[in-house]
């Protein structure tokens, strides 16, 4: 392994590997991306659900997805790498007024920035996305460019390219020290060598705020919170297709569905149905074990607005989890130690806001003028009063 480089990433999934890649688009290409795991993108990155929408509440994210979407659309041309990209959309179903009249700010936000939403009510919702039940639902968001990526492969295409140019991409290696002189980084310490660097980023996800604590003598807290979040597949035989001429019962794309008030969610996948639930009981904690006993309240509300999953069977299940802010809006930038910078707390939008979020910290990183406002992403806006953040979580 490398003795020194330019700087060093500290994590090895979708944000680590856009950083580093972004970085030696400016030139900057002595670089290495330490990974404790054996394969990249197995954290949070690659426990996702891949869901890539416009549809945000808070500004910053609305312009972080109108980015990221445009390069996740040309990714191949501008990556050299082709990932696997299906626009079908993204549903919002709401049905309390307190949602639909959240939305309607969200929607006239996200129309000011040029984003194509359409207000539908709930017949047009169940043509849009065919077999899904709209009882209760007083209005519906949807937009076209939105849609599911895969998370492998948008990291894996951002880590070749890194390397490509020249990047170092160390695998089964563990950041266990960063080396602080006087007020600025000097260096990284890790299970497989000491790296002398000036500039170190933290990328680590959910356990950024271990990688804070190792600073030497100047302990960077970083408020980020893991919570465990579920994905289940439900098995759908040949009798999940209706009989010709009438409805399917399950939608033929793969758009993606939220019931926003429950925050139940699906999409197609493959032969399946992917789908998941929020657990407002779920405490912070590193368990990524699945929570069985969890499924019947998913399923209660799954049935309630996809009836085709009463007859489905789950097919297996994984837990992954979110990196969780206060605000639920992500840290992207420097610390108060000098040559030490964040991206991390995205609360699970991060893996389609890695385009464009690894751009603008390579930009902050090399002196470069980003064109984007980081306040609403700053540090040290923790430190002073509350500030709206993003509503639109599930």
């Amino acid at each position: 392994m490398k003795k020194t480089a330019e700087a060093v990433i500290i994590g090895g999934g979708c944000m680590g590997a856009s950083v580093a890649y972004h970085l030696t688009r400016h030139g900057l290409t002595d670089i290495v991306l330490v990974e404790r795991e054996s394969l990249l993108a197995t954290g949070s990155t690659g426990r996702n659900a891949g869901g890539v929408r416009h549809q945000f509440s808070n500004e910053a994210n609305i312009r972080l997805s109108i980015e990221s979407v445009v390069f996740l659309e040309h990714f191949a041309d501008e990556v050299g790498y082709p990932i696997d990209f299906h626009q079908d959309g993204y549903l919002f179903l709401l049905s309390s007024t307190e949602s639909v009249d959240m939305f309607r700010h969200n929607v006239a936000v996200q129309r000011r920035l040029g984003v194509d939403v359409q207000w539908l009510d709930g017949k047009e919702a169940a043509r849009v996305a065919p077999g899904i039940d709209t009882k209760g639902v007083a209005g519906a968001t949807f937009c076209a460019r939105d849609g599911i990526a895969d998370p492998h492969g948008v990291t894996m295409g951002f880590a070749r390219g890194a390397q490509a140019a020249g990047a170092a991409i160390e695998r089964n290696v563990e950041a266990t020290r960063i080396r602080v002189t006087g007020s600025r980084v000097t260096g990284v310490e890790t299970t497989g060598g000491t790296i002398e660097t000036p500039t170190v980023v933290n990328a680590a996800g959910p356990w950024a705020r271990q990688v804070g604590r190792m600073a030497d003598r100047a302990e960077v807290t970083v408020p980020v919170d893991p919570v465990r979040r579920h994905c289940f597949i439900a098995a759908l035989d040949n009798a999940a297709n209706a009989p010709d001429g009438a409805a399917p019962i399950v939608p033929p794309s793969r758009i993606m569905v939220i019931d926003f008030d429950t925050t139940f969610y699906f999409h197609r996948e493959g032969a399946g149905v992917l789908f998941g639930m929020s657990d407002p009981r779920e405490t912070p904690g590193f368990d990524t074990t699945v929570r069985w006993d969890f499924l019947p309240q998913v399923t209660e509300a799954a049935v309630r607005r996809l009836p085709a999953l009463a007859a489905a069977s789950v097919s297996h299940a994984w837990a992954g989890l979110y990196e969780m802010t206060p605000d639920a809006n992500p840290i992207i930038g420097p610390t108060s130690v000098e040559g030490f910078y964040l991206i991390s707390g995205f609360s699970g939008h991060g893996f389609q806001h890695s385009p464009a979020a690894g751009r603008i910290l390579a930009d902050v990183i090399v002196g470069r003028n980003p064109g984007f406002d980081l306040a609403p992403f700053a540090l040290a806006r923790f430190d002073r009063q509350p500030v709206l953040g993003e509503r639109s979580v599930v």
